[in-house]
């Protein structure tokens, strides 16, 4: 089969699409031929060697398609599935049975593949680790990304006011995903345009971590996925600064691909590329200015 290997960290021109065997099955494993993957943050990050990893490998785990093989109960060969596989850049990929749900009917391949790592961050911020109740208000960095137009979504679903954050280029976007309210960071300043929030989410990361803290009222959270969480800070304001690493959850990632199957939830996806053209994705996402996911297709 072929896939994109990886030999050495650095620029995307390390990534190399190659001819490889195909992986082999543990018990609890399927082999899924391979419909759709999509990239996250983690992939760039990890190509340019910001976390350890054995070397030579194949990047990915954001992937839909159908088993080819199971060693698996109760998901049998020739099923559409979606979720984290290991080697998603790739013809075909491993995924444990555990990790991966049913695509239900109405759902893409594309679409898909863009859910699992930014749809169950997204849910996991808000609801389980910023414990977001109806009525509530969420300010959200990143409004427009991968993780954040989904927590814009999110937020609606629950009857959570969400008020995003980014540049003046996505206002309309993200007004049209749920949003009740704006701010530009490129012409005003958060702190001032924005206060008593009950939870900040930070898919920015930088500056805006620390940036978030002034809006959120006392004994409310900030919820970062990019960087340190300023925990000190937030203690003399009253608040609470931690971070999220997601964990997948197959039971949850089927009750999100149900919400876009349905149409309550929908997917940006800002491009759709062939895995030969991977540097090119690579370098888009790296921008920081894509909306929504990018979309690998073998």
């Amino acid at each position: 089969m072929r896939a994109v290997v990886m030999r050495e960290t650095g620029d995307p021109s390390v990534l190399r699409f190659e001819d490889v065997d195909r992986p082999e099955l543990a018990e609890g494993e399927l082999l899924i031929d391979v419909r759709a993957i999509s990239l996250n943050p983690i992939d760039w990050k990890l190509r340019r060697g910001a976390m350890p990893r054995e070397l030579p490998t194949v990047l990915g785990s954001d992937v839909s398609g159908t088993v080819a093989e199971s060693r698996a109960e109760g998901l049998d060969t020739g099923g559409d599935v979606f979720g984290f596989a290991t080697g998603a850049y790739a013809e075909q990929a491993v995924a444990r049975a555990a990790m991966v749900a049913r695509m239900p009917h109405g759902l893409t391949y594309e679409q898909a593949a863009a859910i699992p790592v930014a749809g169950m961050t997204a849910w996991q911020a808000l609801f389980d680790r910023g414990g977001l109740k109806r009525g509530q208000t969420a300010l959200i960095a990143g409004a427009a990304g991968g993780v954040g137009h989904f927590a814009v979504q999110f937020c609606r679903h629950a009857g959570v006011s969400a008020i995003g954050i980014g540049s003046g280029a996505n206002r309309d976007f993200v007004m049209r995903l749920g949003a009740s309210g704006y701010v530009d960071y490129t012409s005003e300043e958060v702190e001032q345009a924005v206060s008593d929030v009950d939870m900040a989410f930070d898919a920015v990361g930088g500056a805006t971590t620390s940036r978030l803290l002034a809006p959120i009222r006392e004994g409310g959270i900030l919820v970062t996925i990019a960087g340190e969480p300023p925990e000190e800070a937030a203690r003399e304001r009253g608040v609470r600064a931690e971070l999220l690493v997601m964990s997948p959850d197959a039971e949850r990632l089927a009750s999100i691909g149900e919400l876009v199957a349905s149409g309550e939830v929908r997917v940006e996806i800002s491009h759709e590329l062939a895995l030969a053209d991977v540097q090119r994705a690579h370098e888009l996402s790296e921008s920081g200015h894509t909306r929504g996911k990018i979309v690998l297709k073998p």
